[in-house]
């Protein structure tokens, strides 16, 4: 195998012991010289991971060391490079966030997995919804309200009883959460053209922070998120188990 790989991991007792016998059998070059970064964790490292490669075109292969590991591969340490070479690819692109807040500071981001606004304080949020310069909801009464890539459909957005979207589709689900008024409003999917933004009313009684994957951003004022096709976030999945099929199989899970 031509293909040169790095191992990173969490600090985790389990993916620091995953570590040491990895390096131990294969050999490697520093991560910045990666062709395929080999990610030791669960679902979260695999996120920051992705974060820390997106503009170098490094492909990430990751092994569960961690809980759900829903974006992980199995971990073994057998056949790791006749593994990677067999891998299923799977490019993903993530959502853009520029949130402006109550200070008049503007705050940008970038989410694989979803971009989510929540309330801070006891009180419900009030927010105006457009999609693309129309507006769509005058006023969503909420605890929140998320968009979510294909990728990310499956995590904060299913817990939110947002539809789960197949690998491929050029769709966003747009997912409120704890929806109030109107009560029975359950979200929209929309083209992954779109350009969706979030006017808070009321943010000082009614304060609302904006979180891009791991990013946080509070008491904002307004929030536009579309995604970015110049972007992209690749991973690597044993054929047998790619993110397409485990996606479809999340869908008829009792």
């Amino acid at each position: 195998m031509t293909t040169r790989f790095a191992f990173i991991a969490t600090d985790t007792p389990e993916a620091q012991d995953a570590l040491a016998e990895l390096s131990a059998r294969y050999k490697t070059v520093p991560a910045e010289e990666a062709e395929i970064v080999v990610a030791l964790g669960g679902d979260g490292f695999m996120l920051e991971t992705l974060h820390d490669t997106l503009r170098r075109h490094v492909a990430v292969f990751g092994m569960n060391r961690g809980t759900v590991g829903f974006l992980m591969n199995e971990y073994t340490p057998d056949r790791l490079e006749e593994r990677i070479e067999r891998a299923a690819r799977v490019d993903v692109h993530p959502l853009t966030m520029t949130a402006k807040t109550m200070s008049g500071e503007t705050r940008e981001g970038i989410a694989i997995n979803e971009v989510s606004l929540l309330r801070e304080r006891h009180q419900t949020a009030r927010i105006r919804i457009l999609v693309d310069g129309v507006e769509r909801l005058a006023e969503l009464v909420c605890d929140g309200i998320l968009v979510a890539t294909p990728a990310g459909s499956t995590a904060y957005n299913l817990s939110a009883h947002g539809p789960i979207i197949p690998m491929g589709a050029p769709l966003l689900a747009l997912t409120p959460i704890s929806a109030f008024r109107p009560r029975r409003w359950r979200g929209a999917l929309l083209p992954d053209t779109a350009t969706v933004t979030f006017e808070i009313k009321e943010p000082d009684k009614r304060p609302v922070s904006a979180v891009a994957d791991s990013l946080e951003v509070r008491d904002v004022v307004e929030v536009v998120v579309k995604s970015d096709p110049a972007l992209t976030a690749s991973l690597l999945f044993d054929s047998e188990h790619n993110l397409e099929e485990r996606i479809l199989r999340e869908q008829f899970m009792p």
